[in-house]
């Protein structure tokens, strides 16, 4: 963790990726206080892929017909 302050912050954000590279979090501070913490990016979720994803599905074993028939016969 590194702390800056806000005159450093300002003067160092024209260059963000060298003020900010090599900390994983930065603090900075207004009169020793601190006003903000800059965290690194969470890396993303990997997606899965669309067949992966309807393989997990489960698969309906009675036809849609036949399932609309029942119900209709036990309204009836």
């Amino acid at each position: 963790m590194r702390t800056i302050t806000i005159r450093e912050a300002r003067e160092g954000l024209s260059h963000p990726e060298q003020l900010f590279a090599d900390d994983d979090e930065v603090i900075v501070t207004r009169r020793g206080e601190p006003v903000a913490r800059i965290l690194p990016p969470s890396p993303r979720p990997r997606l899965r892929s669309l067949k992966d994803f309807l393989a997990s599905q489960p698969m309906q074993t009675v036809p849609s017909e036949v399932l609309l028939a029942e119900e209709r016969e036990d309204r009836g």
